[in-house]
């Protein structure tokens, strides 16, 4: 049951005043709007537990209730994550659960679990074109940061992965430095570089392989392939990284779950 609006039951300070429109939006969405600011902010980091909602709470000078709904939403968006008996915490993509969050490649077998081997082709600082900079919002010559990797599953190559950053959030990303890191690429980027991915949109055709995709998945040119493009944003909805990736899809399908 929502609480009712009342003054000893608003936030203590607005969120970024974000004027006469948010002064309509629920209790619950302005707390949750400040917790993600603080998340923002670096206030608490990846993998750590948040504040108790009692603390919350007294925070914001608002009822846990309050505090609860707002909580309920950021898990269900998977920027928190609850933990029973232990509390709230924020997410992160080197949590087992979440690790393969971005990653909807499943078997057809059935058998999940198996471990993506990533090898790096190429990383290179590059000057952003005008498609790298339209995506990510950078002006057309500002630095960007290219990957191209493979990923293997089971020491088939299954992924073909062109990446492109934001330069100005990933100034020391080497290809050495990839190649060293054994946890998912955006464990990385967290704990190396402070960026955490927490939504994505994709875009999927089918297309077929080129001469370079196919030398490098070990398929015939012509072979099908599934394209999934995908702009993946921090806080704020900022976008940070754009990767076009090419599926052999002859073991695995694509997965995804729809609601609403």
């Amino acid at each position: 049951m929502s609480d009712p609006r009342s003054p000893s039951d608003s936030p203590s300070r607005p969120s970024r005043q974000p004027g006469a429109a948010a002064a309509f939006s629920p209790l619950y969405r302005q707390i949750k709007a400040l917790i993600v600011e603080s998340l923002e902010k670096g206030e608490w980091r990846p993998g750590e537990a948040i504040p108790s909602e009692f603390d919350l709470a007294a925070r914001y000078q608002v009822s846990q209730g309050t505090v609860r709904k707002a909580i309920d939403e950021l898990a269900a968006e998977h920027l928190l994550l609850r933990r029973q008996g232990k509390g709230t915490f924020v997410a992160t993509h080197l949590e087992p659960r979440t690790r393969y969050r971005f990653l909807r490649l499943a078997p057809d077998d059935g058998v999940e679990g198996e471990r993506a081997e990533s090898r790096i082709i190429d990383c290179r600082r590059v000057r952003a074109g005008a498609e790298v900079a339209r995506v990510l919002e950078l002006r057309s010559g500002d630095a960007a940061v290219n990957i191209r990797r493979v990923l293997t599953f089971g020491g088939v190559p299954t992924v073909l992965d062109d990446i492109w950053l934001a330069g100005s959030l990933f100034k020391g990303l080497t290809a050495e430095l990839l190649a060293g890191y054994r946890g998912p690429l955006y464990g990385l980027f967290e704990t190396e570089f402070g960026v955490s991915m927490v939504r994505a949109d994709e875009k999927l055709r089918a297309v077929a392989a080129g001469q370079e995709a196919a030398a490098l998945l070990q398929a015939e040119p012509g072979t099908p392939l599934l394209q999934v493009e995908r702009v993946s944003y921090t806080y704020g909805n900022r976008p940070v990284e754009w990767r076009r990736g090419q599926y052999l899809t002859e073991r695995y399908h694509y997965r995804n779950s729809l609601n609403g």
